[in-house]
């Protein structure tokens, strides 16, 4: 099946589809990141604080998918701000690549240190150990101080997101500034028993989750679903055989005003 995806500054694009692995550790996430890359995902999403970016290395290394084909991201917890360097190597030694496609600060540093560890994602992404960088549950306003400071603006935003938290302003904001708005918690963020989502699922002969999946790529909107059952890894992959019309979009937006 084939996932659309968003070019950045360098390197592959990034699949607008992509797993996520927040709170699954041990041998539950070697085994989730292998059935998602045996299922097609090619774009893999951790953090230095979920604990699992070597199980995440062992399953790309054990998936026999060529390196060039996955999309990964790691990410810096505000906590080690003024060890970016350290971070980055030991994320790259435990994931076994030579960089990642995207690293993201997790959340602002306290003490308005986010500029000067902003500076230090430029420098190293400029030594190749990061091919994109860019921030996690930033506002806008925090985007500019970013890019004012040094030029460089995010290439991605991670935030919250789903059909309730749709915000047409914040999304335009985010892409008048060049940066890619990317949503995690999908499913938490909305109510899955809706009856705007069950029937417009009922109509397409799929599950509301993945409505909501596809709305998110239909949006352009990056969104990384997870789970450790290989049944639903497989199913929320499956989103390319159906499209929403329009009015089911403009429908799915209508649960954010509710």
């Amino acid at each position: 099946m084939s996932i659309p995806a968003l070019p950045l500054s360098a390197g592959p694009a990034m699949p607008l589809l992509g797993f996520g692995t927040w709170q699954i550790r041990g041998e539950s996430a070697y085994q989730a990141v292998r059935a998602a890359l045996d299922a097609g995902y090619r774009h893999i999403d951790t953090a230095t604080m979920y604990g699992n970016e070597a199980e995440v290395g062992r399953a790309l290394a054990d998936s026999g998918v060529p390196r060039d084909e996955v999309f990964v991201t790691t990410k810096l917890p505000p906590e080690r701000a003024g060890r970016e360097r350290a971070t980055i190597t030991e994320s790259l030694r435990q994931l076994r690549i030579d960089a990642v496609d995207l690293w993201l600060i997790h959340w602002p540093p306290s003490r308005g240190r986010s500029v000067k560890v902003w500076r230090e994602f430029i420098e190293l992404r400029d030594a190749g150990l990061a091919r994109n960088i860019g921030v996690s549950n930033y506002d806008l306003d925090d985007i500019d101080e970013l890019a004012k400071a040094t030029g460089e603006t995010p290439a991605v935003n991670q935030i919250r997101f789903g059909p309730t938290l749709w915000d047409a302003r914040l999304v335009e904001g985010h892409r008048a500034r060049g940066v890619v708005v990317e949503g995690y918690s999908p499913f938490k963020t909305t109510n899955l028993h809706d009856p705007v989502l069950t029937q417009i699922a009922a109509l397409h002969g799929v599950d509301p989750a993945r409505v909501i999946l596809r709305w998110h790529v239909q949006h352009e909107i990056v969104v990384i679903p997870k789970s450790k059952t290989d049944a639903r890894i497989r199913t929320n992959f499956d989103i390319s055989d159906f499209e929403l019309t329009d009015e089911e979009m403009a429908a799915i937006d209508g649960l954010a005003r509710r």
